[in-house]
C-alpha cells in the first residue's frame, strides 16, 4: 500500500479486519469517501476506551475523507449486547439527549472543523429509528436477516453459552445498527463503517443489508480491542473511568494516566494515541532505552490532543514539582475543606475516603499499614491520626496515597 488512510491504519496497528481490503484501498486512493463510527450515549462523556475510534476519525480527516459521527440516541435506548454479560440499564430519552449534547462538545474539540470537505457530520439515529413502523420494518428490513446467522455472532452466542439472559430487545440491536448503515448510505453516501472487533458481526450485517436492498458495495473495518498488559479493560482504572471530559477527569489526572501506563503498553500506545509521524516515532520507540522518557512523551502528546498544549505543559510541570521536588504543582487536583472542620479535626482515613482517593475505608487502612499514606510528605503510621489546623501550611495540606496519587486540600 502507498501512504493512504488504510496504509496508515495498518502501520499504526489500527487495522484488524476488513470486508474487502483491496476494493476499499482502490476507492480511498481515488478520492474522498464518507465513513462512520457509532457511539452509544450512556454517560455524559466518553472515556478513553473510545479514544482509538476517535483517533481513527482524525486519521480519516488527515487523508481527506469525511467522518460521520453517529450519536446513538435511538440505539442507546436499547443497549448494545456486544461484550456485555447482562442487560444495560435503560436510560430515559431526555437523559440520553443531555448526554449527546455533552459528548458532542468533546468531538468538537477533537475533530477538525475548518475544512468543509472533511468537517464531521453529526447524526442522531433517533431521527429515523423513532419513526419506524414495526410491520413495515419487519417486511422490508427484517426479511434480510436469518435467526440462524444471528445466533452465530459473538454478541449473542457468548451470552447464550454462559446461560445469561438476552432480551429480545437486545437481540434486535444488530438489525438496528445495520439499518443505521443503510440510512447513512442512503442519506449521506456513506460507504464505510468502522468499529471495534466486537462489532464485526453488526458491521458485516450492515454491508450485506445494503448489498441486498441497493445492490451496492459498501465496506466494514474493525480495530483490535485494547486491553492493558495487566488484563484490565482500556479506560478503566482503580479510581474508575478515565473520562475525556475535563469536568469528570482533570487534565492532570489524564496526563498521569498516560504517564503511568505499563512498560509493555507504552510503545504501542505511542502509535495509537499520538500523531507523531511514524518516520520520527519508530526510531524513538526502537532506540530509546529509558522507558520513562517514552511515557512522558506519550503523556504530553495525548494530553495535548485532548486538552491542549498548555494543559500538557502544566501537568508535566506539576508532576515534576510533586514527584521530583516534593512540592505542590499548581495543576495538582485540589479539594476544599472548611476551616470549621479543620478546627474540629478529621481522621486521616475519613479524609482520604471522602475525597475519593480510595474506594473504601478498608482500602485506605490497608495502604496506611503498608506506609503508603503521607501528610505533607510525612508517612502516617497511626490510622487514628487526626488531621487538623496544625497540619496546614500556606493554607493547604498535601495528601499522598501511594507513589502516584496526590491532592492538595485547600482550607476555605
Amino acid at each position: 500500500m502507498k501512504n493512504t488512510f488504510l496504509s496508515d491504519m495498518k502501520s499504526r496497528g489500527f487495522l484488524n479486519q476488513c470486508t474487502d481490503l483491496n476494493s476499499l484501498e482502490k476507492i480511498t486512493s481515488k478520492g474522498s469517501i464518507k465513513a462512520y463510527i457509532g457511539f452509544d450515549c450512556t454517560a455524559p462523556s466518553l472515556h478513553v476506551g473510545s479514544l482509538m475510534q476517535i483517533m481513527i476519525l482524525r486519521l480519516l480527516q488527515k487523508h481527506g475523507h469525511q467522518p460521520i459521527v453517529l450519536l446513538g440516541g435511538g440505539t442507546t435506548l436499547i443497549g448494545d449486547p456486544s461484550g456485555k454479560d447482562s442487560t444495560r440499564k435503560i436510560l430515559k430519552h431526555k437523559d440520553i439527549k443531555k448526554n449527546i449534547l455533552s459528548i458532542k462538545k468533546i468531538f468538537e474539540k477533537l475533530l477538525h472543523t475548518k475544512n468543509k470537505k472533511t468537517k464531521p457530520i453529526y447524526v442522531d439515529n433517533y431521527s429515523w429509528l423513532s419513526k419506524l413502523k414495526y410491520i413495515d420494518f419487519l417486511r422490508n428490513i427484517g426479511k434480510h436477516f436469518t435467526i440462524n446467522k444471528m445466533l452465530t455472532f459473538d454478541s449473542v452466542k457468548l451470552r447464550l453459552q454462559r446461560e445469561q439472559s438476552l432480551s429480545y430487545m437486545e437481540f434486535n440491536y444488530m438489525i438496528l445498527q445495520s439499518y443505521d448503515f443503510y440510512q447513512l448510505f442512503t442519506k449521506h453516501g456513506c460507504v464505510l463503517q468502522m468499529g471495534g472487533s466486537d462489532q464485526w458481526g453488526n458491521i458485516v450485517n450492515g454491508v450485506e443489508l445494503i448489498r441486498r436492498t441497493s445492490q451496492k458495495e459498501t465496506f466494514g473495518i474493525t480495530t483490535p480491542l485494547i486491553t492493558l498488559s495487566s488484563g484490565a479493560k482500556m479506560g478503566k482504572t482503580e479510581k474508575g473511568a478515565v473520562w475525556l471530559d475535563r469536568k469528570l477527569f482533570s487534565p492532570y489526572d489524564y496526563w498521569q494516566f498516560w504517564r503511568n501506563v505499563s512498560d509493555q503498553d507504552v510503545r504501542k500506545f505511542l502509535k495509537y494515541f499520538t500523531e507523531i509521524e511514524l518516520e520520527e516515532l519508530n526510531p524513538k520507540i526502537d532506540n530509546e532505552t529509558d522507558v520513562n522518557k517514552l511515557k512522558i512523551l506519550l503523556a504530553n502528546e495525548a494530553t495535548t490532543i485532548l486538552h491542549g498544549s498548555k494543559a500538557a505543559i502544566e501537568s508535566a510541570e506539576t508532576a515534576n514539582e510533586t514527584f521530583v521536588k516534593g512540592g505542590l504543582g499548581k495543576n495538582i487536583p485540589e479539594k476544599k475543606i472548611t476551616k470549621k472542620v479543620m478546627l474540629q479535626g478529621i481522621k486521616i482515613i475519613d479524609l482520604i475516603f471522602q475525597n475519593g482517593l480510595t474506594q473504601s475505608k478498608s482500602e485506605a487502612r490497608r495502604i496506611l499499614k503498608n506506609k503508603g499514606i503521607r501528610v505533607n510528605d510525612l508517612v502516617v503510621s497511626d490510622e487514628n491520626k487526626i488531621v487538623n489546623i496544625e497540619d496546614i501550611s500556606n493554607n493547604q495540606i498535601k495528601i499522598s496515597v501511594g507513589k502516584k496519587t496526590h491532592i492538595k486540600v485547600k482550607v476555605i
